[in-house]
């Protein structure tokens, strides 16, 4: 599927996957991918069907790369860049016949590789193995998938002795994986790469340091590689812990506070020095004085992620990259109140023939910005 200074490639199949063949890929309308830090990635491609003469069922319905289960990979090659924007797996097939010529369509949609770790509830325990160590034997044993791991240790190191206690599953894979990186404030996601066909599975705070990205500018005039773009302060989501906790151990009775988050800032006035909220520990019980002091920091941190919001839209050909999801990209042309750096949370990508699109979230945690320029 060619589009303006972009191509792309989509790969499908059982297990080793092909390109599609040219009568499938003029078939098709539009892809959709959307990327996101805290919940499976997904991606819809919409093909135009039909029936020829007295053909019993559209020919596209019965090709064997569209079958539900099979593998996609989707490229994308910009300004001679190439990109894998989704590594994954077909969840649904919807026909919608239509009357008109031409008018019928078939979508395929599907979701990353982490939809396979969410098909089995377990109860499983975890005897005197770490949280770290948990998390980096689940993610093995999707290794037939291509996936490898990238595990940021946790803030408190915890090998619980079996006399103790017994870390026990209940629930599938994805959802006990997402429960201990909540733990810490961390993230669990899938991203593509950093190999083709491969793919990465992240547990650890959101990246919210390196190198960041081309500036998204907008209101500069012919500067501007932006559409649309607009801003939220929510003034109530900081909050702090002001709470205490009868430690497992020693059945002592201990203060549990907080008082900013950990996180790199981002904005030059954290809204957490702001009257924030002051919260209750959410879960306390069976914890000593370590955990539920990485547990209630963990609270305060998330709180303070979403405190400003940008959402907006932008033309790739304008921007000139692949805006990437879960990385720092900068904002310039706001004005001193929303400038400056930001994490992207969300990143949907629209190609059709002739245009390619990108949506975005944008968060930090208050307003003002740390540096006088972004990168442009």
């Amino acid at each position: 599927m060619s589009l303006t200074a972009t191509q792309c490639t989509i790969l499908m199949g059982p297990n080793v996957t092909v390109p599609l063949p040219a009568t499938m890929t003029e078939a098709i309308q539009s892809i959709e991918v959307t990327h996101s830090d805290n919940q499976r990635s997904g991606f819809q491609i919409v093909f135009t069907v039909g029936r020829c003469g007295s053909a019993l069922d559209y020919s596209l319905l019965k090709n064997p790369l569209l079958q539900t289960f099979n593998r996609v990979t989707i490229l994308v090659v910009f300004n001679a860049i190439s990109r894998m924007i989704m590594d994954g797996i077909i969840t649904h097939v919807q026909l919608k016949p239509s009357s008109e010529p031409g008018a019928s369509t078939l979508t395929v949609t599907g979701e990353d590789v982490g939809v396979l770790m969410d098909r089995e509830e377990k109860i499983v325990e975890h005897s005197a193995q770490s949280d770290v160590i948990i998390v980096n034997k689940i993610i093995a044993s999707y290794a037939q998938y291509n996936l490898v791991s990238e595990v940021i240790p946790a803030p408190v190191a915890d090998a619980p002795s079996p006399t103790d206690r017994t870390p026990v599953q209940h629930g599938t894979d994805l959802d006990y994986l997402q429960t201990l990186a909540q733990r810490y404030g961390y993230v669990f996601y899938i991203a593509t790469g950093p190999l083709f066909k491969v793919s990465t599975a992240y547990w650890g705070p959101p990246k919210r340091v390196g190198l960041p990205q081309r500036a998204l500018a907008v209101n500069m005039g012919p500067g501007s590689n932006v559409a649309s773009m607009h801003f939220k302060h929510n003034a109530l989501a900081p909050s702090i812990v002001s709470s205490q906790v009868q430690d497992r151990s020693t059945h002592q009775v201990f203060p549990v506070t907080t008082f900013a988050s950990t996180r790199a800032p981002l904005s030059r006035g954290a809204a957490v020095s702001v009257n924030p909220r002051q919260q209750q520990l959410a879960h306390a019980h069976g914890l000593n004085y370590q955990q539920a002091l990485a547990q209630a920091q963990a609270q305060t941190d998330l709180s303070n992620d979403q405190v400003v919001t940008a959402e907006g839209e932008i033309d790739a050909a304008r921007y000139g990259e692949v805006l990437q999801t879960r990385a720092l990209v900068g904002v310039s042309g706001a004005g001193e109140t929303y400038d400056g750096w930001y994490y992207v949370k969300r990143v949907s990508h629209t190609l059709r023939r002739g245009q390619y699109q990108q949506g975005f979230t944008l968060t930090r945690d208050g307003t003002g910005s740390t540096t006088a320029a972004v990168i442009p």
